[in-house]
């Protein structure tokens, strides 16, 4: 591992780095870098705050958060509709620190009237799921439990999870436009993958909380991700005059997002990033 300074930057001087998990941190097989997880370490050392921020529910992010070496702090799950306190002595590794949720009845009725043969699921307050359709092995972590469409409808929910595998990705943006959904916050992934969060809800929203909170300047943010749901997290942090880093693997539409691109997942990308981060701040003073 690299050296750190003995006295880490404090105050005014920290920087938030936000980094996305699945195509960013972890390959598609769940492989994590040594030498990703050796730089995520190094420049939590220099005193700079690492902030995971995925589209993960919470119990599925914890075990990635804790390899990378993450031990206090926040993590944004769920695509920033739940944000966790990292507490490695709670049962779970984490508590819950905010969730927000919606009713998902209208947004429902109408992605189904759209997409009959889909597959659909909630994620709960408690962050497991109820589908009604089988999902891929894992995908909604181990705390999940099949029941009937209508009673996905019937209490307040933190996600909507639309997975329809006859659809490819163009297909499937092209109907999901068509619904129009104006009530909530939606993000698709690679694959026929919809994300639904409550309305102005997203990684971006929740790391704002964040940074306000940590009392972090806007401009002294990087994020890096490889997804569609990135996207509004590389608006908030280049906004803000901040730096956005798109894998290298990661869709036009993400890269054009970007202020930059870094290596694919499995050329380290994210590690590439954080090796140059003396470099990025060199260029900041001069």
């Amino acid at each position: 591992m690299n050296s750190v300074p003995n006295k880490p930057v404090q105050g005014d001087d920290r920087w938030l780095i936000a980094i996305d998990i699945d195509g960013t941190l972890v390959h598609d097989d769940g492989y994590l870098s040594a030498k990703v997880v050796d730089e995520v370490e190094r420049v939590r050392q220099l005193g700079h705050e690492v902030i995971i921020a995925t589209g993960r529910s919470a119990a599925n992010a914890i075990p990635i958060v804790r390899e990378v070496g993450i031990r206090h702090g926040f993590s944004v799950c769920s695509n920033g509709a739940v944000t966790i306190e990292i507490d490695h002595e709670h049962p779970r590794g984490y508590k819950p620190h905010e969730v927000i949720t919606f009713d998902p009845r209208d947004v429902l009725g109408q992605l189904v009237k759209a997409l009959p043969d889909a597959h659909f699921a909630v994620e709960d307050i408690d962050g497991s799921y109820r589908f009604h359709r089988a999902f891929p092995t894992y995908a909604l972590g181990d705390q999940n439990i099949e029941t009937p469409l209508e009673e996905l409808m019937n209490q307040p929910v933190s996600r909507v999870v639309v997975l329809s595998p006859e659809h490819d990705v163009e297909e499937f943006l092209g109907l999901i436009s068509k619904v129009g959904l104006h009530s909530v916050s939606y993000a698709i992934g690679y694959t026929a993958w919809l994300d639904i969060s409550p309305q102005g809800v997203s990684k971006a929203s929740a790391l704002e909380k964040q940074r306000v909170e940590l009392g972090i300047a806007a401009n002294q943010v990087i994020s890096i991700g490889d997804g569609r749901n990135d996207i509004q997290m590389f608006e908030w942090a280049r906004a803000g005059g901040g730096l956005a880093f798109a894998m290298g693997q990661a869709p036009d539409e993400v890269k054009a997002a970007a202020t930059a691109i870094t290596a694919a997942v499995d050329e380290d990308g994210v590690a590439r990033v954080l090796a140059g981060f003396e470099g990025i701040l060199f260029s900041r003073q001069a």
